[in-house]
């Protein structure tokens, strides 16, 4: 069944992208209300990011403008730039002695092998995808950073299965809790068939098929008033989900990374936010393909 939302219910965010007009790759800003908190957390062993230390809850940086989640490796990272310099156009940022300085992290997957590796996001791509945040909401499909992403990378290029973007949200009273996913996954979506981890390994030379060419990716949005250690945990959450919907989960040349986004106007508490971000997670990763009949 596919669960994924046509609408982000958390007021006051939206969404825009960048897509390759070829189709092999694109980009997505994800911009916040002023005052949003965000931490993260990252598990694969080869991430491509930036920005992720401020997010620490150690850090004195308190809030975020947007998130940038990216094709093109480590090279799509300078999407993010374009999403700065669009955000100080409109007047975000922490206010210093040089100017408003917006922040801006972003989560980059591999997919320089879908199509011309020479074909990535740039500052110019994430300027227009964040300018294309205040028009039509996007929320699913191989579309922005989902565009040249992939499941299945471990059976090889031939029997790979498109991934994409998702969205889904669930609600408790008053409070909600989303996840955004970009699935570029080395391995399966996992539609809870018990059997697959193994059955899914046989025949397989996973060394072989190990170069980096995948990463799942995301951000979880709440209304929920959190700090940043709530942020954390509730990323540490996102992860869970993403393994119940991936086999098999962070491996060593993935770089699966999660940001939480907390626009603070629900008091909440964090297991339940958790426990919720689990659970979106796994179903917008697993709305990304239809369940095997």
């Amino acid at each position: 069944m596919n669960m994924a939302n046509a609408t982000i219910g958390v007021p006051d965010v939206r969404v825009g992208h960048w897509t390759d007009p070829l189709g092999e790759t694109g980009c997505t800003v994800v911009i916040f209300p002023a005052g949003t908190v965000a931490s993260c957390e990252v598990r694969g062993g080869a991430p491509a990011s930036r920005e992720l230390d401020a997010l620490a809850p150690d850090k004195t940086v308190p809030f975020i403008d947007a998130v940038v989640l990216t094709g093109g490796s480590a090279f799509g990272l300078a999407a993010a730039d374009g999403a700065m310099r669009y955000l100080e156009e409109i007047g975000r940022g922490i206010p210093t002695p040089g100017g408003n300085v917006p922040i801006v992290p972003a989560l980059a997957l591999f997919d320089l092998s879908a199509g011309d590796p020479k074909a990535r996001p740039t500052a110019e791509r994430g300027y227009a995808a964040a300018h294309a945040a205040a028009g039509e909401q996007v929320l699913a499909g191989r579309v922005g950073a989902g565009t040249g992403a992939y499941t299945g990378h471990w059976r090889g290029p031939a029997a790979r299965r498109p991934g994409g973007l998702a969205y889904v949200e669930r609600r408790w009273n008053e409070l909600i809790v989303g996840a955004l996913c970009v699935v570029n996954a080395f391995g399966d979506i996992d539609h809870g068939v018990d059997e697959i981890a193994l059955d899914s390994c046989t025949g397989l030379d996973l060394a072989g098929l190990s170069g980096r060419t995948h990463t799942t990716i995301g951000t979880v949005i709440t209304n929920a008033r959190l700090d940043k250690v709530g942020c954390h945990i509730v990323a540490q959450g996102a992860h869970d989900g993403l393994a119940r919907a991936l086999t098999p989960p962070h491996g060593r040349f993935d770089g699966d990374g999660f940001i939480t986004a907390a626009t603070g106007s629900v008091a909440a508490d964090v297991d339940l936010v958790r426990l919720m971000a689990l659970a979106t997670v796994t179903e917008a990763i697993r709305s990304v393909a239809p369940a095997p009949e």
